[in-house]
């Protein structure tokens, strides 16, 4: 579908934006520019000035804007550079009191090992918002599920270079996101259990699916997923994103119909999620995520933050003020006060 057709389908869906004043930092988004679908400033502005108060924002890599030339393995600073220079500019104040990438989690090939060091340093040295990386590792076996754009080996996790280069997060006081399939979350438990000084950041719940081989088994597939998250919360340095579960990966089917959800429909697919992550994780450990523009394939940035203000609705003010900014500017160090 294309850009404009894309915005006329979720502007058939328009809502009241609830409780519009609550300072919400938005953890994980990204900037591209690929062939027909273009999401920069301006477009991410769009969104995030729907209506809900969003303070802040966290890029996470996709591959955007990588060096053309240098070592291979220092071309991901591109993207540090670029979306520090798209920082610099939300700064600015220019374009409204969003702080768009306060935040920066960019890509380094943990498999290089030890000799990650250098491309790390980079990156700390080509933008004061760098936090963190995220390499992802989500694969599976079948043909009808795509891998992660970092190509990984099916075992990622527990391969040793990707672990020698793993523990430099740690010296360097570095986050990692995790991006992989509901079946990886034990082994992402293990690595959390074995690399403790590391604050891991669970993307999109683990990555349930809902297509290929695992369309129709989603209540067999929840059951086990319960299991493995309440396991991996168990390690104290894992926290988790609650959001990315609208990605057509996750067999919802949103996109395919003529009109988008509401936000009621999406809390009735999908409440049970969040609900279980919050209750395993704890609010001080959970963080709303939208990840656009990837989501908008299902949905409009406002009916997606209307639907995580009404998951949330039952929580304390102090509750919801965590997984709604305190756990995102805490866990990526953000100097952002949310008055």
């Amino acid at each position: 579908m294309a850009s404009n057709e894309k915005e006329a389908w979720l502007a058939q869906v328009t809502e009241p934006i609830l409780e519009p004043g609550l300072p919400i930092i938005d953890p994980h988004h990204h900037l591209w520019d690929f062939p027909g679908n273009r999401y920069f400033l301006d477009e991410l502005l769009r969104d995030t000035g729907s209506g809900h108060r969003v303070i802040a924002t966290v890029f996470v890599e996709c591959g955007s804007m990588y060096r053309a030339d240098g070592p291979r393995e220092m071309k991901p600073v591109g993207e540090t550079e670029f979306v520090g220079g798209i920082a610099a500019q939300s700064a600015s104040g220019r374009y409204g009191d969003t702080r768009a990438c306060a935040g920066i989690v960019s890509f380094a090939d943990l498999m290089l090992g030890a000799a990650v060091e250098p491309v790390l340093r980079a990156h700390i040295a080509a933008s004061s918002r760098f936090r963190g990386i995220r390499h992802a590792a989500a694969f599976d076996k079948s043909p009808d599920i795509r891998r992660s754009h970092t190509n990984p080996p099916p075992e990622l996790y527990k391969e040793k270079s990707f672990r020698e280069g793993f523990a430099k997060l740690g010296e360097l006081g570095l986050s990692f996101d995790a991006w992989n399939y509901h079946h990886q979350i034990p082994a992402l438990t293990e690595l959390a259990r074995a690399f403790p000084g590391v604050t891991i950041v669970l993307d999109h719940f683990g990555g349930p699916l809902g297509i290929g081989p695992y369309e129709g088994k989603r209540a067999e597939i929840f059951r086990q997923w319960k299991e493995d998250i309440a396991e991996l919360a168990r390690c104290t340095n894992v926290v988790a994103k609650l959001g990315g579960i609208n990605m057509t990966v996750n067999g919802f089917g949103w996109h395919k119909r003529p009109k988008p959800p509401t936000s009621d429909e999406l809390v009735a697919a999908t409440r049970d999620y969040y609900l279980h992550a919050i209750d395993k994780f704890s609010p001080r450990r959970c963080m709303f995520e939208s990840n656009f523009p990837v989501d908008k394939a299902s949905c409009s940035y406002a009916v997606l933050w209307n639907a995580f203000k009404k998951i949330a609705a039952g929580f304390t003010a102090e509750e919801k003020s965590e997984m709604f900014h305190g756990t995102a500017a805490r866990v990526y160090r953000l100097p952002i006060a949310a008055a």
